[in-house]
């Protein structure tokens, strides 16, 4: 298929000759690798709950070597990142696109979450150690990590709620406890370091200047007993072995002086802006793959519909169905002009001064696909909820995102008070038509 019926026209003049090329590139090794791949992974995972969080599927190495070999790796780390291949914001959305008609492409080239957020924050404000420790062998794709910052109990979304803390004992030394949970990655054998937002101050005058995001050593905190991966959690029935979402506690775990030295990212009390700073281009990011989910469940629903019967006629040729599949068409064209708006504006701005474009497309997106892949499930009718289509895996995954990166509530409620911002000019608008209407009967 031809990549340009999937770029809007008024961003065509935006994009690079190589980025057009690789755009393309990406397409052809989703649609040969990894769309084949997805039930080799699954089927080559360890059904021994021994061995499940122990072993990682071996297709995911040949795809792995076969995305880099073509140039296909670490895509998402934009023009500013001297680490990454220098693509905008846009031009990687329109890459994430493909990437999201299928569970291994992500990852396979080196693009997944949360290791595509945890791999930025290192890359802008991490030290020389923290970038050669961590940094590289992510950006190689020899370890990965997970961000724990979610909690059990309180609104996370707010992240003044999070109170797990790191406070100094009388040597200086952060000593952690807390319960973080969907800590995604977290299960995975590979997983090697965690980045942690945790409170360390008490300070009520400023308030957003109490937590801190710590780097810390799994595999050394796990083994202190100190720090314990309770439990994967599930989510609608998945446990996304190995990678997981897993329940994380820390109790009394005390960071070593040797780690004390290198285990705060960017600077103590910085963690509100590092948060932010990691949620807006991931936001984009998770957009760009849903609304590729969406396009490839409407290809799958094609398929069904130029085969399946009803009543004597082919669901292709029934009024209703095309009727609504243009609708969906429609809703899923405009989500992705949205997100690549909000793509766009991050790249002639930033990402503060997108705030307002990225949770639009933020709302939107979720709720609409949600609702593509609700028809494309009633379509396939008890098929599509089994496991012989990837429908129900699609369903659950995308459901989820009307939670994660801030749940539709808070985005709205952060929109609308933005909005708000601007009542009073309307009340000065109308002041001037009234002044402009008294002028113009006098004439």
């Amino acid at each position: 298929m031809s990549i340009e019926k999937d770029i809007p026209a008024i961003f065509l003049s935006q994009l690079s000759p190589r980025a057009i090329e690789t755009i393309g590139k990406v397409q052809q090794f989703v649609d040969t690798n990894c769309v084949p791949a997805d039930p080799i992974f699954h089927s080559q995972l360890s059904t021994n709950p021994e061995l499940r969080w122990k072993l990682t599927p071996e297709i995911m190495d040949k795809l792995k070597l076969k995305a880099q070999e073509e140039g296909l790796w670490n895509l998402f780390l934009n023009k500013r990142y001297a680490e990454g291949p220098g693509y905008t914001n846009l031009e990687y959305g329109l890459m994430a696109f493909y990437m999201g008609r299928c569970f291994t492409a992500p990852e396979a080239t080196n693009c997944n979450a949360p290791d595509t957020g945890n791999m930025e924050l290192l890359a802008r404000f991490g030290t020389p150690y923290q970038k050669k420790q961590w940094l590289q062998p992510l950006l190689d794709g020899k370890i990965r990590s997970a961000f724990l910052m979610t909690e059990k109990g309180v609104s996370s979304s707010n992240a003044l709620n999070i109170s797990t803390t790191a406070i100094r004992n009388s040597k200086g030394n952060f000593v952690l406890n807390g319960v973080k949970w969907f800590a995604l990655g977290a299960g995975d054998p590979r997983c090697s370091v965690w980045l942690v937002m945790c409170k360390t101050s008490e300070d009520a005058a400023v308030r957003y200047r109490n937590h801190s995001v710590l780097v810390l050593d799994a595999k050394k905190a796990i083994a202190s007993g100190k720090a314990k991966v309770i439990r994967p959690l599930t989510v609608y029935g998945y446990d996304d072995a190995p990678h997981g979402h897993c329940e994380i506690e820390f109790n009394d775990y005390v960071i070593d002086d040797e780690e004390m030295e290198h285990c705060i990212l960017a600077a103590e009390s910085r963690g509100f802006e590092l948060i932010q700073s990691r949620l807006g281009p991931g936001r984009i990011h998770h957009c760009m793959r849903l609304i590729g989910a969406a396009e490839y469940a409407m290809l799958k629903v094609v398929q069904r519909a130029n085969t399946r019967e009803i009543f004597g006629k082919l669901l292709k040729d029934r009024e209703n169905f095309m009727m609504e599949f243009a609708q969906h068409k429609i809703n899923i064209e405009r989500c992705k002009l949205l997100v690549l708006n909000a793509a766009h504006k991050i790249d002639i701005s930033s990402t503060k001064d997108s705030q307002r474009e990225i949770s639009i497309a933020k709302i939107e997106t979720p709720r609409t696909v949600l609702n593509v892949i609700d028809w494309c499930l009633q379509m396939y009718g008890a098929e599509g909820v089994s496991q012989d289509t990837p429908l129900s895996y699609m369903w659950a995954a995308n459901r989820t995102l009307r939670i994660a990166d801030g749940p539709d509530e808070a985005h709205l409620f952060q929109l609308a008070r933005r909005e708000a911002k601007q009542f009073a000019e309307v009340d000065e608008y109308f002041q001037r038509y009234d002044q402009n209407y008294q002028r113009l009967l006098k004439l």
